[in-house]
């Protein structure tokens, strides 16, 4: 069974970098997803937004810190994830996340420049890899009050496992020079 997903949309808050206790950059972000579609019946427009919690490791947490911030518009494809913990009053919660592969500009309203970075060594405190489990975060509603605490401080999540260095000439930070509204 796959759970891949694909969402477009627009980012809830600004893009939060943690390490892990061994050192891996994870990124944390929340994206919107609008839809609009027109009612058959009474001929109106109808609008829903999805929230979603989605994460990033390594150098692609990196480059999300680095390139983004609040409101722009992204792609991202990675794979759906459940997480469980118990709060502090000892109820059980569980959330589903997105485990970001790629994450990208939407160039449907904006442009982009692609910089490519330096490879990052694994000596010098940097991981080189695609994206490799973890976890942090969930959809949720603009006024939760509890969020799930992130995938790098959960005690009951170890961090991922090394995953072997993958390399594309593509791999690098976007700068996204322009944000146009919808018409």
């Amino acid at each position: 069974m796959s759970s891949n997903v694909t969402i477009v949309g627009n980012l809830t808050r600004d893009p939060e970098l943690r390490f892990t206790p061994a050192g891996a950059p994870v990124t944390t972000f929340g994206v919107a997803v609008n839809r609009r579609w027109q009612n058959r019946d009474s001929q109106q427009w109808e609008e829903s937004t999805s929230f979603f919690n989605v994460t990033c490791w390594r150098d692609l947490a990196q480059n999300v810190s680095e390139s983004l911030e609040k409101g722009s518009r992204v792609v991202v494809t990675g794979r759906l994830e459940q997480r469980s913990w118990e709060t502090q009053d000892g109820e059980r919660r569980s959330v589903v996340e997105i485990v970001a592969d790629e994450v990208g500009p939407s160039l449907r309203w904006a442009t982009a420049d692609i910089n490519r970075n330096e490879r990052r060594d694994a000596g010098e405190g940097g991981w080189s890899g695609g994206g490799g489990g973890g976890s942090g975060g969930g959809p949720v509603e603009a006024d939760q009050a509890e969020a799930p605490p992130p995938a790098a401080t959960c005690p009951t999540r170890p961090p991922p496992p090394r995953s072997i260095p993958l390399r594309s000439p593509f791999d690098g930070q976007v700068a996204i020079q322009e944000q146009r509204q919808r018409p």
